[in-house]
């Protein structure tokens, strides 16, 4: 299935390695990655007494059915580190799935497209960046017009690699 995006994130340790390390085990277990966003240092959301993230969003062609990916990548959190202690809290990586293509679910462990995903800039800008043109699934909205019209105003900046 192609048009699966993924945010990756991470604030604690070494935050470029846990976006490495993560993109790697998502290549090799999940499916192919197709395009990679740059990576952006973002403000953190709903927790602000926190460190910077990083953030960066992949599109993957994966066989694998919704449900079965995200027991993927919460296996490769767990195998990077990630501890669960209270939502929004500091992680070394987190993995959400933030589209699977036109497929909507709402179920408690999964919701397809991501609930906060038109909220949030630290994910519409880089998926902006890879997919500007992908037409939200339920808002049939593109994830350009969801972006302008995003009232999020935390810090997000892309890094610049030399």
């Amino acid at each position: 299935m192609k048009g699966v995006f993924l945010l990756l994130g991470g604030n604690i340790g070494d935050r470029f390695s846990y976006l490495s390390l993560a993109t790697t085990q998502i290549g090799e277990k999940v499916g192919k990655i197709l395009q990679m966003s740059s990576i952006y240092e973002t403000a953190p959301w709903g927790i602000p007494d926190q460190p910077d993230f990083l953030n960066q969003v992949l599109e993957i062609d994966t066989d694998l059915p919704p449900q079965e990916l995200l027991e993927s990548i919460l296996a490769i959190e767990l195998s990077l580190g990630r501890e669960r202690h209270h939502k929004w809290y500091a992680r070394t990586i987190d993995i959400d799935v933030l589209l699977y293509a036109d497929y909507v679910m709402q179920q408690p462990t999964l919701q397809v497209p991501h609930l906060r995903l038109p909220f949030r800039r630290f994910a519409l800008i880089p998926l902006s960046e890879i997919a500007s043109q992908i037409v939200h699934p339920q808002l049939n909205k593109t994830i350009a017009e969801l972006l302008a019209q995003c009232e999020d105003t935390l810090e997000v900046k892309k890094i610049a690699f030399e």
